[in-house]
């Protein structure tokens, strides 16, 4: 069981969760009992249930304290699948929450929705300004993995969490792909899911970088132009991708950005095989802006950023118009940052006696 604090009002509670540093330094929602048991119901599981040891404190993940987590985030029980698929993917061994937690780099896992989860479970937002305010589900889902990686996990800043400098997506990362504008076969069905499921993908990634490409109909090239720009912002010479590389990679491009390539008969695998060609730099540039990570050097001439196209995500989400968003990562750790990808169990979230909204 989850302790349990007491404090004469909601006011009170409030002060005092801040005062444990319990919070992400924004107002919560009081974990009440009732509140925490309504979630752990709309989860279908025990709560007792232990989904893994959280680092850098290895403190154990129950369902209850992931619960406590989306109530204090602000979810609706609606979300919970989400939340439970983020924990998921975060405890993975190979996803090195430890050691991301812990290091210097400005990392922040960034969830992506893929399935019917995006409305069963939200709706989850994928179109205009998916990563900003004003979408409820994207805020709380977001906020409820950072809450438990706080509370459950034991990062503290400047103790535990060592990120010099951080980025806002270390208060909520999530958004869904809009796969009804997408060109190309969903994220999830890339990485061996079906087109039906639901599946949450979470990697540490960087805050997103804006790269603008004005769209040419009449230059038979432009697509070309618009993948040599995704590279550049994916991995400049100030980026862990281009220093440390062998990491992940994300590329969100808006559906304009998407139909060029799709106009020029490339399909998502075309794209990121084009990609990881074009990630790449020079012996040269890598000793002038990189002399201190040449310890990988085996007398090369160039050395690619990504190993595999694998390792470069990339989905549609977004409004139309000029701008695309790269997210580079943290490359580091055991695994070197990879992406874990997670189906949702969505079958077994049960529904609330006497609540206007029901998870799927």
């Amino acid at each position: 069981m989850s302790k349990l604090l007491r404090a004469p009002d909601e006011a009170a509670a409030l002060e005092l969760l801040h005062e444990f540093e319990c919070t992400d330094g924004l107002p919560v929602v009081i974990p009440t009992d009732e509140r925490v048991q309504r979630m752990v119901l709309a989860s279908g599981m025990d709560a007792d249930l232990v989904l893994g040891a959280m680092g850098p404190a290895q403190g154990v993940a129950t369902v209850e304290k992931v619960a406590v987590s989306a109530v204090m985030a602000g979810c609706l029980p609606d979300y919970m699948p989400v939340v439970m698929g983020a924990v998921k993917a975060v405890l993975h061994p190979a996803f090195d929450l430890a050691e991301m937690q812990g290091t210097t780099h400005c990392t922040a896992p960034l969830i992506i929705v893929n399935g019917p989860a995006r409305q069963d479970c939200g709706p989850i937002a994928g179109g205009f300004g998916a990563l900003g305010p004003g979408h409820r589900a994207n805020a709380a889902i977001g906020r409820a993995l950072r809450l438990a990686m706080i509370n459950i996990g034991g990062a503290r800043p400047g103790v535990s969490d060592m990120a010099l400098l951080g980025h806002p997506g270390k208060f909520t990362y999530c958004l869904a792909e809009d796969e009804e504008h997408s060109p190309f076969a969903p994220l999830h069905t890339a990485r061996g899911f079906a087109l039906e499921d639901s599946v949450v993908t979470v990697v540490g990634a960087e805050a997103p970088h804006s790269v603008l490409h004005a769209i040419d109909a009449d230059d038979p090239e432009d697509h070309l132009r618009l993948l040599e720009v995704l590279a550049i912002g994916l991995t400049n010479l100030a980026t862990n991708n281009a220093l440390i590389r062998n990491g992940a990679g994300v590329v969100v491009l808006n559906p304009d950005h998407a139909q060029v390539f799709a106009d020029a008969g490339m399909d998502r695998q075309a794209v990121v095989e084009k990609l990881c060609e074009l990630c790449r730099h020079s012996r040269a540039d890598i000793e002038t802006y990189g002399r201190s990570f040449m310890s990988w050097s085996k007398g090369d001439d160039w050395f690619p950023c990504f190993y595999d196209p694998e390792q470069i995500l990339l989905l549609t989400a977004g409004g139309n118009g000029l701008y695309s968003m790269v997210m580079p990562t943290w490359c580091a750790g055991e695994h070197n940052n990879p992406a874990v990808s997670v189906a949702l169990e969505v079958d077994q979230f049960c529904e609330i006696p006497g609540s206007d909204s029901a998870p799927a």
